[in-house]
């Protein structure tokens, strides 16, 4: 629930409201009020600010999920897809771009170079449900991300399969794909 609040947000309205309160209060001659509002009021509005400069909005879905594929995330999505989906759907502090950390752990491209994920969705591929994620990646070609793909399946856990596509130019679409017993 927390990660779909922005933290920013939070201390910015917050700070505003103590340190109004604290002006008003300074107006009216309230000191106790007056130190309060300030004390409180302006760090928590210039946190807000610094969360404001460093925030990563959630990344959104490119379409909905059908119940269909609800389904199949239930029943066969790994621990690593459900906290990877999580994670980039909620909003993230001081990272250049969501998924860094993997990326720069993968070497798929130097830091300042670093794709950056746009859109996912969830999808059933062969009977088995898949994460799909569209990053933009124009430094990094489709050629170095499949040089990596092996490594992205080892990185990603036990029981994944990718699946690489260059789905329009400077756009890689990355399928992160349950291997079941069955297949």
């Amino acid at each position: 629930m927390f990660g779909k609040i922005p933290l920013a947000l939070l201390g910015l309205s917050v700070g505003s409201i103590l340190t109004i309160m604290g002006v008003i209060a300074y107006a009216f001659g309230k000191p106790t009020l007056n130190l309060n509002g300030f004390f409180y009021g302006i760090p928590l509005f210039l946190g807000g600010l610094a969360l404001k400069a460093s925030e990563l909005k959630p990344i959104p879905y490119s379409k909905p999920t059908s119940p269909e594929v609800l389904a199949l995330r239930e029943e066969q999505a790994t621990e690593i897809q459900q906290k990877l989906r999580k994670d980039i759907t909620r909003y993230r502090y001081g990272q250049p771009v969501h998924l860094d950390y993997p990326l720069m752990k993968l070497a798929i491209a130097p830091d300042e170079e670093l794709p950056n994920l746009q859109e996912l969705r969830e999808e059933a591929i062969e009977g088995n449900y898949a994460l799909i994620l569209d990053f933009y990646s124009p430094f990094v070609s489709l050629e170095q991300w499949q040089d990596k793909q092996e490594k992205i399946e080892k990185f990603f856990g036990p029981g994944i399969r990718t699946t690489l596509a260059q789905t329009q130019e400077e756009w890689i679409e990355l399928a992160l794909i349950t291997v079941t017993d069955d297949n």
